[in-house]
């Protein structure tokens, strides 16, 4: 569906995810390579909509400007959009997307942002930016949480 800003799963698991966005960071030598691949992971986002990027969206705690917006479909997955003014926090958004969204709430509270530093991935940010980073998946986790409460 054209104009959707949600991020719709092409993997079959959050954990299925994890490992194929691994896979594919482990196809390039350096990370120079890696943050290339990362920013048009991000450019590659659905585009969200504008009148979004207001306070009410914004995720606290994110050296960049970010934007989240959740929706429960009538089966109770979880569908996130997401937005940066930062390419490289684009990426990063686009990651934590395609591992959090399309999901029911009990799989996103059941898979652990741990993966980003699994994968190497907050320890190649600057502090800045791997802060930024954990507040998008604690921002995540906290609607998913909200959500199952009811």
């Amino acid at each position: 569906m054209s104009g959707d800003p949600f991020v719709r799963p092409v993997d079959g698991t959050a954990s299925e995810a994890i490992e194929a966005i691994g896979d594919e960071l482990a196809l390039f030598d350096d990370w120079m390579d890696r943050y290339q691949y990362i920013i048009e992971l991000g450019r590659k986002l659905p585009p969200f909509p504008a009148d979004w990027t207001d306070d009410a969206h914004r995720v606290p705690g994110c050296q960049s400007q970010v934007w989240l917006e959740a929706r429960v479909d009538s089966s109770g997955r979880m569908f996130f959009a997401g937005a940066s003014d930062a390419a490289i926090v684009s990426g990063l958004v686009a990651l934590l997307l395609r591992v959090y969204s399309g999901r029911d709430p009990e799989e996103i509270l059941a898979t652990q942002p741990g993966f980003l530093s699994d994968l190497g991935l907050v320890q190649a940010l600057s502090t800045n930016r791997g802060n930024g980073v954990e507040a998008m998946a604690r921002a995540i986790r906290s609607v998913a949480a909200q959500a199952k409460e009811g």
